[in-house]
């Protein structure tokens, strides 16, 4: 009878994705997939009348865009991924001891489901991940154009945010600025990730001459404040439009990859020395073959944790750079652009200025959390505190 009962509460979330969860108590991942489900939800209901004018917009507003037709298989994307966990809670996979019983990626799920602030992170780094790819449905202005409402209005039914000081609609600029914000972080991340990944691998299994080199020059940059040397490289290099967005992202990519590689550089120290990568040597398996295919992945559990940590900070640094009018120039919309915007109306229209910093706050919070409850599930010596 109890098998039954819990049965049917699981089977709730066929009729929305999370409830089953919540029913049979697991309530942060329940919660989470009712949060995206309330995002289609409110997605749908504000872009379906204005569907037809988003994925073929007329010759005379701009003509062809790609991000309205992204957001409508990001909503087919997501909608699916909710059903089919529901779905799994109902008939989970089949367990394959051979296959299954010593899966790493197995135990890392079980693992980080325990850390609860972990999976909180999580469920909110990916409502601001699917916030920005559904902005076209969920926006209900362009983003630059002036005037859409009275100049300095504050929150209303009708412009949730209020509006800046040459009348545009707050609210849609902070979520087409989300996409922007986002796209530096996880970019700008990524490339700092594989260049550090790179060196420190290098520099540990090679030693000698070639690790005394690079870690001097690692030394070297790390000893610069990374702000100062920020400012210097955007400042000369300043440029508009795109290209501004593209040199932001080089920057903050060439500016936080040294952790990173003294990461990966102490790791590959201690595997080079293990009978697995002495049997390729014996093999006669060349270096960059040892080092890609056998070295790194088996250094990347701390670089994942440094990476999701990382992306935090960056979103906070671009913030930084757009705050003190060196990021992306306007009227291109980006957290830290729309807080530098409101800092002359603090005290009359201090909406401008507080919306989007407590986006950024909000971003770096989860992506903090996201990472801690990482690093507690790679860790062995951490497991088991949650």
């Amino acid at each position: 009878m109890a098998d039954q009962t819990g049965s049917a509460l699981k089977k709730a979330g066929y009729a929305f994705p999370g409830l089953g969860h919540v029913l049979t108590g697991d309530p942060w991942n329940g919660f989470g997939l009712m949060s995206y489900m309330l995002l289609l939800i409110w997605a749908a209901w504000s872009g379906l009348p204005r569907m037809s004018e988003l994925l073929f917009p007329p010759p005379e507003a701009g003509g062809f865009m790609l991000h309205p037709w992204i957001a409508l298989v990001s909503w087919i994307g997501i909608a699916v991924l909710a059903w089919h966990t529901a779905h799994r809670l109902v008939s989970p996979a089949p367990f394959d001891p051979e296959k299954d019983r010593n899966s790493q990626w197995r135990e890392l799920k079980k693992q980080f489901r325990r850390n609860r602030m972990g999976v909180i992170g999580l469920h909110f780094v990916n409502v601001l991940i699917f916030l920005a790819l559904l902005t076209p449905f969920i926006a209900p202005f362009d983003p630059d154009a002036i005037d859409v409402g009275p100049s300095l209005l504050a929150p209303t039914f009708d412009y949730p945010m209020g509006t800046d000081e040459f009348g545009r609609d707050l609210f849609s600029r902070v979520m087409y600025g989300a996409r922007i914000s986002l796209s530096i972080g996880f970019i700008a991340v990524g490339l700092s990730v594989s260049i550090g990944t790179l060196v420190g691998a290098v520099s540990g299994y090679f030693g000698g001459i070639v690790d005394k080199g690079a870690m001097w020059f690692v030394d070297l940059l790390l000893s610069l404040p990374r702000l100062v040397l920020l400012l210097a490289i955007v400042g000369f290099f300043r440029s508009a439009g795109a290209q501004s967005i593209f040199l932001i992202v080089f920057v903050l990519g060439l500016t936080g990859w040294m952790g990173v590689s003294r990461i990966v550089r102490s790791q590959i120290l201690s595997l080079k020395e293990q009978d697995f990568v002495q049997a390729c040597r014996a093999l006669g398996l060349p270096n960059w073959r040892i080092i890609v295919v056998h070295l790194i992945p088996n250094a990347l559990a701390p670089v994942i944790v440094n990476a999701s940590l990382a992306i935090g900070s960056t979103i906070l640094v671009e913030a930084a750079l757009s705050f003190l009018g060196l990021g992306v120039p306007p009227p291109t919309a980006t957290w830290g652009a729309i807080v530098n915007d409101g800092r002359e109306y603090m005290r009359s229209a201090a909406w401008i200025t507080v919306f989007p910093g407590l986006l950024i706050v909000a971003a770096v919070m989860s992506f903090n959390l996201l990472g801690d409850g990482l690093r507690d599930a790679l860790d062995p010596k951490l497991r088991g505190r949650h």
